[in-house]
């Protein structure tokens, strides 16, 4: 092989990302598949490296790799052809090598070159193999041939789809249609499919009939039967997402447009799962003629990032919103009040007196405090609809909508002035505490985010240089307090 040749071909090799990586089920399926195929007692998929034979599946033997050297497998790799030895005593090439002299006494190869691209869309090469080695002489058939080839491509589908994400759906499509072709005679893929929790499936768009591999009746939570309808495949999905599901069906047969999405499933037990469902066109003579595609039981994977999303958008403390939380929805609700004119405010508060009982106290105390004032948040009904957050430290956020917001703004910051007030016991006493809020209602002068928040923080700090345990509106003169509304408090020289 020239040396550009051999080059392009290692950095293909190396692309992927594969070598010196543990075992994985689904080769080693394969291997085993095609050595029972040819009634062997040894296979593998090899790859050939710079100077040595490294094994990413193998049956029969223990080692995890030998020299290139003396590797049957870089012959085929060199001729990047299919390679039969049918009896290596009687090849010349083969007759000394150590395999055959000595165990495990070598006497029968058939190998068929693993292809890869350097890069995408560059020419492919071979890689590896693909192979099966027996002791006793043998003249395989071709049909056996040609199903060991079959295998390979197997196995470079399950290589190619380490490089990248993006082509996922068609590596999945690519597998699918190998395992069409191999099926008649023999089930190999659907152990990988199982261990992956993937199904395929072919919709006929003439009968409207769905053929489902077993592995998508197991996700449906059926046994393997008659052929479902369309409309029975549909039916087990929530009214919504079957609206979306019809949608992509209809826009892949009209427009030929694949899709990929996630849905929300109930299997024929009930069963509330998470489903990924992937289709593409089968075109005949550039007309669809069915949708094939590939279903995948996502449940645990989309249940760790909603949980993940719900930590990280918690409180840990006081289980109310984060900020990032909170200025997520404040952006929402900004935009959409741009198009349907409702009425927001945004009021922050500061606990008074805090500082007493953390120093006074302890921090666990405080911490106690914190979530109390949590709690009593979450417990108002006054408010309509609103969305509480916890700023940090001793601050906490809030964003009114309604009437609440507006015509009601200011009898509502009276009642929570009122309520968030407690006494902390503290030695022969109490501390007293109680909440300072300043708000800002969103209008043209404060349209946004940065700019309404500043605004409240300003009517807070207005408020706690006045008079702690009151309530200021931006743009307005007087405070709040529990008793209602009042003048502000002027300083005297």
């Amino acid at each position: 092989m020239k040396l550009a040749t051999e080059q392009l071909r290692l950095e293909a090799l190396r692309a992927l990302e594969v070598l010196d990586t543990p075992p994985e089920e689904e080769f080693d399926a394969i291997v085993i598949a095609a050595s029972r195929l040819f009634g062997c007692q040894m296979g593998s998929v090899s790859l050939i490296d710079a100077d040595r034979q490294w094994f990413k599946a193998r049956c029969g033997f223990d080692d995890l790799e030998t020299a290139r050297d003396i590797s049957f497998c870089t012959h085929a790799v060199a001729a990047d052809d299919t390679l039969v030895v049918r009896d290596a005593l009687l090849d010349s090439r083969f007759i000394d090598n150590p395999f055959v002299v000595d165990a495990p006494h070598v006497r029968f190869y058939a190998g068929v070159p693993l292809r890869a691209s350097a890069v995408p869309g560059g020419p492919p090469l071979p890689i590896g193999t693909l192979c099966v080695i027996g002791d006793e002489p043998q003249d395989p058939s071709p049909e056996n041939l040609e199903m060991l080839r079959g295998l390979g491509r197997v196995v470079e589908a399950l290589l190619e789809s380490r490089r990248t994400s993006s082509r996922n759906l068609r590596l999945a499509l690519e597998r699918q249609q190998a395992l069409i072709e191999i099926e008649r005679t023999q089930r190999l893929l659907q152990q990988a499919e199982r261990m992956a929790r993937v199904g395929s499936w072919r919709l006929d768009l003439n009968t409207k009939v769905a053929h489902w591999s077993p592995q998508t009746y197991a996700i449906h939570g059926l046994d393997v039967g008659e052929d479902p309808s369309l409309q029975t495949a549909l039916d087990f999905y929530p009214a919504a997402d079957r609206v979306l599901l019809d949608a992509a069906i209809a826009n892949c047969v009209g427009s030929g447009r694949s899709w990929d999405m996630e849905c929300d499933f109930f299997t024929a037990t009930g069963d509330l799962r998470r489903v990924r469902t992937m289709g593409e066109p089968e075109l005949r003579d550039g007309r669809p003629v069915a949708i094939i595609g590939v279903i995948q039981d996502i449940t645990d994977r989309y249940r760790l990032e909603r949980r993940l999303h719900e930590v990280a958008h918690t409180d840990e403390l006081t289980g109310l919103a984060t900020r990032r939380a909170f200025n997520n929805r404040l952006d929402a609700a900004i935009a959409k009040s741009q198009t349907d004119a409702s009425q927001l405010t945004v009021a922050i508060l500061d606990l008074d007196r805090f500082k007493d009982v953390n120093d006074r106290l302890g921090h666990a105390a405080g911490d106690e405090v914190l979530r109390l004032m949590a709690a009593k948040l979450r417990g108002v009904t006054y408010l309509g609809e609103f969305f509480g957050a916890r700023l940090g430290g001793d601050e906490f956020v809030l964003l009114l909508q309604g009437a609440a917001a507006r015509e009601r703004l200011v009898p509502s910051i009276e009642r929570l002035l009122g309520d968030l007030r407690h006494d902390v016991p503290a030695d022969h006493g109490s501390i007293a505490v109680s909440t300072t809020i300043g708000a800002c209602i969103v209008d043209a002068e404060n349209p946004d985010r940065s700019s309404v928040l500043k605004c409240a923080d300003q009517a807070l700090y207005r408020a706690k240089r006045l008079r702690r345990g009151t309530g200021a509106i931006a743009g307005r003169a007087g405070l709040i307090n529990a008793a209602g509304y009042v003048v502000p408090i002027t300083r005297t020289a």
